[in-house]
C-alpha cells in the first residue's frame, strides 16, 4: 500500500502539503492563463522592478501600470479596425478602375436605320407577286415607289394627295390582297381606273395575293388606315409608315425619291 510519499508528501484532497502555508488572502483568486503570452505585460512589469538601471522617471511608472496599458490596447484595436477598413476600401477603388479601364471586346457598330423604318423592319422590299387589273404579274422593280396597303382603308384622299405629291418619276401603287378585298370588288378582281392628278400621273392599283408586304414587313392586320413604303429605285426601303391617313406624314421622305 502506498503511503503519503508516493503523492509528493500532498494530501490525498490535492492541497499544499502539511508543512507548507497557503496562498495570502490578499492575493485573491490567482488563474494561470492557458496561454501565456497573456502575462507579457506582467512579465515586462517585473523585468522593470527588478532592472538595475536607473530608476524609472514618473511618467514611465504610469504608462506601465496595467489600467494604463489595457488603455493602449483598446486603443490600439480602435486604430487598426478603421484603418484596415480604409485600406479595403482603397484596394475595391483601385480594382474597380483597373476593371473600368481595362479592355474589353470590341463592340459591334449599331446598324443604321434609314429614316422612319422600325428597327424590326427588313430595309428591302421582298419578291413580290403582285398582280395587275388584267391578271397579268406587275414587276415594280427598278423604280422608286410609294406603295400603299389599303385593305379595311378608306383611302381615296389619300391616294390623290399622295398623287398630287409624288415626284414625277416616282410611281404610287395602291396594294390589296383577295382575302381582305373590299365588299364592293370581286374576288380576284381589281379597279380598272387610275385616280389623275393635273399632270397626268395617277394610283396603279395592284393585288399582293399572298399578302407578303404586311407578313414580311409585320405590318399588322388594317385598322381603318393605309400602311405606307417609300422604297427608291434599287429596292432600299426609305421609310415604314404602319399607320398613315395624311401625306403629311411621309411627304418629306417622298420629295426626295
Amino acid at each position: 500500500m502506498a503511503g503519503a510519499s508516493d503523492n509528493g508528501g500532498r494530501p490525498p484532497g490535492g492541497g499544499p502539503p502539511d508543512d507548507l502555508p497557503d496562498f495570502p488572502e490578499e492575493w485573491g483568486v490567482i488563474v494561470i492563463p492557458d496561454d501565456l503570452s497573456e502575462l507579457a505585460d506582467e512579465v515586462e512589469a517585473v523585468r522593470a522592478e527588478l532592472h538595475t538601471g536607473p530608476p524609472l522617471t514618473g511618467w514611465q511608472r504610469f504608462v506601465r501600470r496595467p489600467a494604463v496599458r489595457r488603455l493602449r490596447k483598446a486603443t490600439g484595436l480602435f486604430v487598426r479596425t478603421p484603418a484596415l477598413i480604409v485600406s479595403m476600401a482603397i484596394l475595391v477603388t483601385v480594382a474597380s478602375l483597373f476593371a473600368s479601364a481595362w479592355p474589353g471586346p470590341p463592340r459591334q457598330p449599331a446598324s443604321q436605320r434609314t429614316s422612319g423604318t422600325p428597327e424590326s423592319h427588313p430595309t428591302e422590299v421582298p419578291a413580290l407577286e403582285l398582280i395587275g387589273a388584267d391578271g397579268k404579274g406587275v414587276s415594280i422593280a427598278g423604280r422608286p415607289a410609294v406603295l400603299l396597303l389599303v385593305d379595311g382603308c378608306d383611302c381615296a384622299k389619300l391616294l390623290a394627295d399622295t398623287v398630287a405629291a409624288a415626284p414625277p418619276n416616282v410611281a404610287v401603287l395602291a396594294i390589296s390582297t383577295a382575302r381582305r378585298s373590299a365588299p364592293a370588288t370581286a374576288p380576284g378582281t381589281l379597279p380598272t381606273s387610275r385616280t389623275p392628278a393635273a399632270d397626268g400621273k395617277g394610283v396603279i392599283f395592284l393585288q399582293d395575293r399572298t399578302d407578303t408586304l404586311r407578313d414580311d414587313l409585320h405590318l399588322g392586320l388594317p385598322d381603318g388606315t393605309a400602311a405606307v413604303i417609300l422604297k427608291d429605285g434599287h429596292e432600299k426601303i426609305i421609310r415604314i409608315s404602319p399607320r398613315t391617313s395624311s401625306v403629311e406624314v411621309f411627304r418629306p421622305d417622298l420629295l426626295r425619291l
